[in-house]
């Protein structure tokens, strides 16, 4: 990872999505988090197994803004390959309660 995001919880994701850690990604998320994909809602859980956990996805961050709350990263998994990403996140109480991914 180049750049460490500056919020704890982004950067607690991006350690579990990079480890392939599972457990630690659920741990960093509100219980009742959601997520998008290119602007479309997906079903969290879903969506991660495909397309991070089954597909050995990782993420190399290129840019942090908003507090560490905002990234573009080049995200790869076995599905896609390589693609540019964007991810805003929405924290409270130091769990991510939303975030939103797409090309960017």
């Amino acid at each position: 990872m180049s750049v460490i995001p500056a919020d704890p919880a982004v950067a607690a994701f991006v350690s579990a999505v990079n480890g392939g850690n599972r457990d630690a990604f659920f741990a960093v998320l509100a219980p009742d988090a959601t997520m998008s994909d290119d602007g479309s809602e997906r079903d969290l859980a879903g969506w991660v197994d495909k397309e991070i956990f089954s597909a050995d996805g990782r993420m190399d961050i290129e840019t942090a803004s908003d507090e560490g709350r905002a990234l573009t990263a080049t995200f790869t998994n076995a599905t896609y390959g390589t693609m540019r990403t964007r991810w805003a996140f929405n924290v409270a109480d130091g769990r991510i309660t939303r975030f939103e991914t797409g090309q960017a």
